[in-house]
């Protein structure tokens, strides 16, 4: 029974993890730049993020949960801003001279983990797929120990995930020249920004988000995780 409930939370950790959002752009971009611990640290960073997002849909907690809720537009339009100051960050910053200076100094591990770990955490919206998934799975939320079973499993199907894209990207990144990590981080800076455009637009019109959101690809992408793990 435990070690079901474990391998289901697996399951949920790498789905949730997979599609490549803002956070994955970041992380294969550290990978290529700084090497694969730096870009695995900043995968961990948001397996925790998601991982108290699912413990707070899970269970219920009341207090911070309702913070997430009535201060949505000010998580999600602070996200956005530091979304387009990385973005903007990265667009402009000279990728050969960085990775130099890198070679010669230290990477900072804990700065990547804690700037994926905020930035994972200005999406709230994954508190409500995280409980989409849990009521559609059928688990119970007075049962407080299958519960830290789950999110112990979403844990550790994340970090799988972030281990093996880092270290797949890894194993390319000798191929890349510097040339083309300045390319490459023109192009993950432009993505970036969009993307903290799109969530600046989100937070100023929320209504459109929640009008198309029993249609949206969340709703969608959280039935298939159900069908899938049960």
């Amino acid at each position: 029974m435990i070690s079901s409930i474990f391998f289901q939370g697996i399951i949920i950790g790498i789905l949730v993890s997979i599609p490549m959002g803002p956070i994955g752009v970041l992380c294969v971009q550290r990978t290529l730049q700084q090497g694969r611990k730096s870009g695995f640290i900043s995968g961990i960073g948001a397996a925790s993020a998601d991982s108290f997002f699912a413990a707070i849909a899970g269970f219920g907690v009341t207090f911070v949960s309702s913070f997430f809720e009535n201060n949505q537009f000010y998580i999600m339009l602070a996200g956005a801003l530091v979304l387009i100051f990385f973005g903007l960050r990265l667009f402009f910053t000279n990728a050969i001279t960085q990775v130099r200076k890198l070679r010669l100094k230290k990477n900072n591990y804990l700065s990547d983990y804690v700037s994926v770990f905020f930035l994972t955490l200005s999406n709230p919206i994954t508190i409500i797929f995280f409980g989409l998934v849990f009521a559609g799975i059928g688990f119970v939320k007075n049962n407080p120990h299958s519960f830290l079973i789950v999110i112990a499993g979403i844990f550790t199907g994340a970090i799988a995930w972030w281990f093996l894209l880092s270290s797949v990207v890894n194993m390319f990144r000798k191929y890349f020249r510097l040339r083309i990590i300045f390319y490459i981080n023109r192009f993950a800076g432009v993505l970036i920004v969009m993307f903290g455009i799109i969530a600046a637009f989100s937070a100023f019109y929320p209504e459109i988000g929640r009008s198309q959101f029993k249609d949206s690809k969340i709703v969608n992408f959280s039935n298939k995780i159900q069908d899938t793990i049960k």
